[in-house]
C-alpha cells in the first residue's frame, strides 16, 4: 500500500464514503505523499545547504521505474519539474491522483465504489469502506504515537504530518479526550527527528506546500464571496 492510499483511507469516512477534507487541500497531501513515497525509494530528494543546487528544490536521483504504474507516472512529472520549488509542482502532480488511487483500492476490494445523486439531480460518488482491516491496522499505528507516545517509523511520520498540515488529526482520530492535545503532539512529531534528513526535508517541504494551497484557497474564497 503507498501512503497516499493509507491517506486516503484515512480522509474518507468509512459509512458515509465523503471525505473528511476539501479540495485542494486533500489533493495536495495526496500529492505530498506520493513525494515522500518516491523519497523513501530513494527516487527523489529535496536539496539541503551546501548543494550544488540552491536548497529547498527537488532533485530526481533515479528515474528508473518504481513498478508501480502512478508513482511511475508522478516520478515522470517530476523529472520534468527537478529543480523547481515543491510548491510549485503541487498543482500538476495533483492533477488525476485522487480518482485513480479511489478505484485502486475500490478493485482491492477495500472501498466500494458507490453512485448516487445530491439532491436527486446531480450525479455524485461515495466511496465506503468494504474491507477496513488495513485501515484498522494504520489507525492503531497512528494511535499508539499520538496518544501513547511511541516513535513512528517513517510512514506513519509521514502520515502524521501530512493530516496535521491539513489540520484533520482530531477528525481522523476521533475518540481523544483532548483535541488541543492531540493536535499539539501531531504537530510535535511532524518537527521531530523521526526519519532520514532526505525524508524530513521531504515532509516539511510537502507540509508547507498543503498548507500554502489551504490558504490561497481560503483566501481566493474570502474575495469571491465578498465581490
Amino acid at each position: 500500500m503507498l501512503i497516499a492510499e493509507d491517506l486516503l483511507l484515512l480522509l474518507y469516512d468509512d459509512e458515509s464514503g465523503k471525505p473528511l477534507a476539501g479540495s485542494p487541500g486533500l489533493d495536495y497531501a495526496l500529492a505530498g505523499a506520493v513525494v515522500v513515497e518516491l523519497t523513501l525509494l530513494g527516487k527523489v530528494d529535496i536539496s539541503g545547504e551546501g548543494e550544488d543546487v540552491k536548497p529547498g528544490r527537488l532533485k530526481v536521483l533515479d528515474a528508473s521505474p518504481t513498478g508501480d504504474p502512478l508513482l511511475d507516472e508522478r516520478l515522470a512529472m517530476l523529472a520534468d519539474k527537478a529543480g523547481k520549488k515543491p510548491k510549485d509542482v503541487m498543482g500538476k502532480l495533483s492533477k488525476k491522483l485522487r480518482d485513480p488511487l479511489l478505484r485502486r483500492l475500490a478493485e482491492r476490494g477495500i472501498l466500494e465504489e458507490s453512485e448516487g445523486k445530491v439532491l436527486g439531480l446531480f450525479p455524485v460518488t461515495r466511496w465506503p469502506a468494504k474491507d477496513a482491516q488495513h485501515e484498522g491496522d494504520v489507525r492503531a499505528a497512528l494511535e499508539n504515537v499520538l496518544k501513547l507516545g511511541t516513535r513512528p517509523d517513517e510512514r506513519t511520520g509521514a502520515l502524521i504530518a501530512l493530516l496535521s498540515a491539513l489540520d484533520v488529526v482530531p477528525k481522523v482520530v476521533t475518540d481523544a479526550v483532548d483535541r488541543k492535545a492531540l493536535k499539539r503532539r501531531a504537530k510535535e512529531i511532524a518537527e521531530s527527528d523521526w526519519a532520514a534528513a532526505a525524508v524530513r526535508r521531504a515532509v516539511q517541504d510537502m507540509q508547507a506546500a498543503v498548507t500554502a494551497s489551504i490558504v490561497v484557497a481560503s483566501t481566493a474564497g474570502a474575495t469571491s464571496g465578498g465581490s
